[in-house]
């Protein structure tokens, strides 16, 4: 498992998506108890290895590990909690660090009319509506936790949320349905951000 997330930090930073130590993964090892493997704080995620993973309990406790948690460690038990989820990804692109902000003060953005959409676990239709949650990013992350927590138990639909000037939160069943979400959600922020700051429509060469 923490082979697959290495892999797959290391992806996100070649697209862009987790430059320099932005960004954190989790797995889920178990339910009852929670326990979660999850990446250490302040890590390039160019380099990240297997051995860059800890083991934590649903109070955020290291079990297994020397390094520090992610400073988000409540965020992806919070998802865990209420999703029963495989597995947790947060990317730190530069189109949900900017949608997150130009829509903050609506508390999110729909998204719909795309086929992409039918690349979202459930989804059956282009003329689904996408509703993404944004919640004000903040250093208190227990309490930001406990209210995207009471959040995810409002809306169960949702498959991701942004935090405002900070990026993407999306979840899957399994590390490969959780990496598919984060390349849909990113695909369609790119084209409502495009759209929404008249970017060129030109693809990016690099």
């Amino acid at each position: 498992m923490a082979t697959q997330l290495a892999r797959i930090a290391r992806e996100f930073h070649t697209r862009g998506w987790a430059l320099g130590t932005s960004g954190n993964y989790s797995a889920v090892l178990g339910m009852d108890p929670l326990l979660l493997l999850i990446t250490s704080s302040g890590l390039d995620k160019s380099a990240l290895n297997e051995r860059d993973f800890l083991e934590i309990d649903v109070s955020g406790t290291v079990l297994k590990g020397t390094a520090k948690p992610s400073a988000e460690t409540f965020l992806h038990l919070a998802v865990a909690g209420k999703r029963q989820v495989g597995c947790i990804l947060h990317t730190h692109s530069v189109w949900s660090t900017l949608l997150s902000e130009r829509f903050a003060s609506q508390g999110g953005l729909y998204i719909s009319g795309y086929e992409m959409l039918k690349g979202l676990e459930g989804v059956k239709t282009h003329e689904h509506r996408e509703w993404i949650p944004i919640y004000r990013n903040a250093q208190d992350i227990p309490a930001l936790a406990e209210r995207v927590s009471q959040e995810l138990e409002r809306e169960k639909e949702t498959h991701g949320f942004l935090l405002s000037g900070h990026g993407l939160y999306t979840w899957g069943v399994d590390v490969a349905e959780a990496r598919r979400h984060v390349e849909i959600f990113e695909f369609l922020l790119e084209v409502v951000g495009r759209r929404e700051f008249g970017a060129p429509w030109a693809l990016d060469k690099r």
